[in-house]
């Protein structure tokens, strides 16, 4: 647990329900640069973010480097993400997922590629092949 400003504090939790979504996406979608034994999904309580929906974090090279590891994600889902219906989650979902590069090595990709044309592209083909596959 954190503390944030203002002395409240800031909670973790697995998110094992979004995990399995998650992979759903990146299986159905072909995400295969995606190593999902190394992204975590987790929800998050407390954050004083009013906007924010969900966040992507990465194990930087600084501190693969030092920890001798590879590269790790972790996808933080804020308390509004509940309150929104499944299709919106599963778009939230796969924006968050685009930020992940093909390298996975620990960068980012930025919103210049990570936009609503492309989420909402990636949705309707994953809507349309979850049936299918």
């Amino acid at each position: 647990m954190f503390r944030k400003k203002g002395g409240g504090k800031l909670k973790y939790e697995d998110a094992f329900d979004l995990q399995a979504r998650m992979e759903e996406i990146i299986r159905v979608l072909g995400m295969n640069h995606i190593d999902t034994t190394r992204v975590k999904c987790l929800r998050s309580f407390g954050s004083s973010s009013y906007r924010t929906i969900a966040r992507c974090h990465a194990l930087g090279k600084v501190m693969q480097l030092a920890m001798s590891s590879g590269a790790w994600y972790a996808i933080e889902f804020l308390e509004r993400f509940d309150k929104m219906d499944r299709k919106e989650q599963d778009k939230v979902i796969i924006h968050e997922l685009l930020h992940i590069p093909k390298t996975f090595g620990g960068g980012f990709r930025h919103h210049d590629f990570v936009c609503d044309g492309n989420v909402e592209l990636l949705h309707e083909r994953f809507e349309n092949l979850r049936g299918v596959l």
